[in-house]
């Protein structure tokens, strides 16, 4: 069965109407990022907001009218795009006032395509794009978990202490993708493989 990305009622009710085309790991950077995540709440000791499944973020999408569309784009891309590598370079932070751990990416010939690639496919469109940046601004990354409660000196002492380079560093390739949208306040996924 798929476990989902996000599953508490709030995070579920933030999302509504959006989508997001998603990496995730399952192997040697999934597994690394369970480590992370865990052992970060821990060390954190109070309740914090969080992923339930760890996935890289390609995009983010604000199409509830037009997600018919927005899917047939993401498959037409997705049959062209060949499997990704995805490499964990560095348990790292987005600080104040973002305030997100992250497992931080490198940036792979093969990531840093499906990114370009993906990006000129949606240009010749109108979708809503959410929190996109120019690809040279982008950090490929997997949130570990969400900080925004704490005070800012908090989390910076948290975020450093947490921080630190994967030595080695874990990867894997990722042969499919997944649109994922919420709908009345559920998560709905499609997996695509990844054919080029």
């Amino acid at each position: 069965m798929r476990r989902p990305f996000m599953d508490t009622p709030d995070q579920l009710a933030s999302l509504e109407g959006q989508q997001y085309l998603v990496l995730r790991p399952t192997a040697a950077v999934g597994t690394v990022y369970r480590d992370v995540q865990d052992a970060a709440v821990s060390r954190l000791g109070i309740p914090a907001r969080r992923p339930h499944t760890g996935h890289v973020t390609l995009r983010g999408f604000y199409e509830p009218e037009r997600r018919e569309a927005l899917t047939g784009l993401i498959r037409s891309w997705a049959a062209r795009q060949a499997p990704i590598e995805v490499i964990a370079e560095a348990v790292d932070e987005f600080p104040v006032p973002w305030q997100i751990l992250i497992v931080r990416l490198a940036r792979s010939p093969s990531l840093v395509w499906a990114y370009s690639s993906l990006t000129t496919a949606l240009d010749a469109t109108d979708f809503r794009r959410i929190g996109e940046l120019p690809l040279e601004d982008w950090t490929f990354h997997l949130s570990v978990l969400y900080g925004k409660t704490l005070d800012g000196a908090e989390w910076s002492r948290f975020a450093q202490a947490e921080s630190r380079p994967f030595e080695p560093e874990p990867f894997e390739t990722i042969i499919e993708a997944e649109l994922v949208w919420y709908q009345d306040g559920i998560e709905h996924a499609e997996v695509l493989p990844l054919r080029g």
